[in-house]
């Protein structure tokens, strides 16, 4: 079925970098205008965080719609931890926010077998580790590829405990045939936590793909929200060092069960700067003064481990690449008051490698480990003045200097800037006029 030609078109919001670039903020402030917000991939690994009032919530699994009064979902391409979202949902709600939730019943859970099977992945690479959060995602996702994963729909049927014991048959022989380690979790225990929280959200549970469809068939407005970021997409990532999902803007209908048609089209959210949680490489990479000016500027720390983010510059080279991977038609700049005052900027505009130009993002990372990245300098910008009205939301005063900065990078990766962000709270966020009534449907 078609979208009916007079429906609103939905969006999706997809990271351009190594995650953290602030999309929680971007979705939260967004969804005033929309009816729906949709979460379509990752787990307990990808923290939002969302600044509203005097409060900041962290939220891991709920879509930063819910403080906006928007029904949320989280698709079947979701690793659901059951407890997790259980304490998510009673903290927004004892916080006074309503939460109308669907989880999609094929969703695949994750259980205390998965946490233990990622410390024990993680421990054998050695050396060669990946950095993941050791929440227990990627074998989560790696047993539904393999087909011995465990479901939303599995827990709460009649069967549950057949179904449970052979899932737990299919993880000891993962822990004690290939790690030669025992199984250090009580599967009856794990079992009835499981199921006791799954239990608790079972009114909310559902066939999430057949909802979003209707609201979208309806004309209701639909917000799809993703986790991580492109550089760390399983498959357009820098691989290995990605996360065990799809986070690009294709994602979003086969993480949700709709189709392509539905979703239209994608905004995505990029740092000023950059930074990368974990191992892998990362040409603009800086370090010393200048990194750990931007990391305490930025609060550049995991909103889920708290670990130091490594901190860089810009890289249009990557950026690029995200821009065409996802079909982004809009940006939103995060972060750029965390570079006020700096006399010049840092940008990234290719990468030199034996004497030759890279203007393509290698897939190889060993090639990427050893590029280095040709710069060019912008004139830096001061918010301090602007700033200190916190009710300005006009972008024709802001410093020319950073307007400068923000056409360049539109001229540069063909995309233009709807939002810019600078700073944490829903006030500090600025409109690019046409833009954002463009992307935004009734904006």
């Amino acid at each position: 079925m078609e979208p009916p030609s007079n429906a609103p078109r939905s969006l999706v919001v997809v990271g351009l970098q190594y995650g953290d670039e602030g999309k929680g903020k971007v979705v939260d402030y967004l969804a005033r205008h929309f009816d729906v917000v949709v979460r379509f991939q990752g787990g307990t690994n990808a923290g939002h965080t969302i600044v509203t009032g005097d409060h900041t919530f962290k939220l891991r699994l709920l879509p930063s719609g819910v403080l906006q009064g928007c029904t949320v979902v989280i698709g079947n391409g979701v690793v659901v931890d059951p407890q997790t979202l259980r304490e998510e949902v009673e903290h927004v709600r004892a916080q006074g926010f309503d939460v109308e939730l669907v989880i999609s019943e094929r969703a695949h859970v994750i259980t205390p077998l998965h946490i233990q099977l990622d410390a024990l992945r993680e421990a054998a690479r050695g050396t060669g580790k990946v950095g993941t959060t050791r929440r227990g995602i990627g074998p989560t996702y790696s047993s539904k590829s393999s087909r011995w994963g465990i479901r939303v729909c599995d827990l709460l049927a009649p069967d549950a405990r057949a179904r449970w014991d052979a899932f737990v048959g299919a993880v000891r022989t993962q822990v004690e045939g290939v790690h030669s380690e025992p199984l250090a979790v009580d599967t009856d225990e794990a079992f009835r936590s499981c199921r006791d929280d799954l239990e608790a959200l079972r009114p909310m549970v559902g066939d999430s793909g057949r909802f979003v469809h209707t609201a979208l068939s309806e004309g209701r407005r639909v917000l799809f929200e993703g986790a991580q970021g492109t550089l760390l997409d399983i498959d357009h990532g820098t691989y290995p060092y990605v996360t065990s999902s799809n986070c690009v803007a294709a994602a979003a209908a086969t993480g949700t069960g709709v189709g392509p048609l539905f979703v239209s089209r994608v905004l995505g959210v990029l740092k000023a700067y950059m930074t990368r949680v974990g191992m892998g490489p990362f040409p603009t990479e800086t370090n010393g003064t200048q990194a750990d000016r931007i990391r305490e500027r930025g609060h550049e720390y995991g909103t889920v481990t708290g670990r130091p983010r490594r901190c860089g510059w810009l890289d249009l080279v990557a950026l690029r690449y995200a821009v065409r991977v996802n079909g982004v038609r809009y940006l939103a700049v995060t972060k750029a008051d965390v570079l006020s005052g700096m006399e010049t900027i840092p940008v990234c505009v290719s990468y030199e490698l034996d004497g030759e130009e890279l203007t393509d993002f290698p897939a190889d990372p060993a090639v990427l480990s050893r590029v280095r990245p040709v710069y060019t300098e912008l004139p830096g910008w001061s918010l301090e003045e602007w700033c200190a009205d916190t009710t300005a939301t006009d972008y024709t005063v802001l410093p020319p200097e950073l307007r400068g900065f923000v056409r360049y990078v539109e001229e540069c990766v063909g995309a233009r800037t709807a939002l810019l962000s600078v700073g944490p709270g829903r006030s500090a966020t600025v409109r690019v006029p046409g833009v954002f009534e463009e992307a935004t449907p009734h904006a």
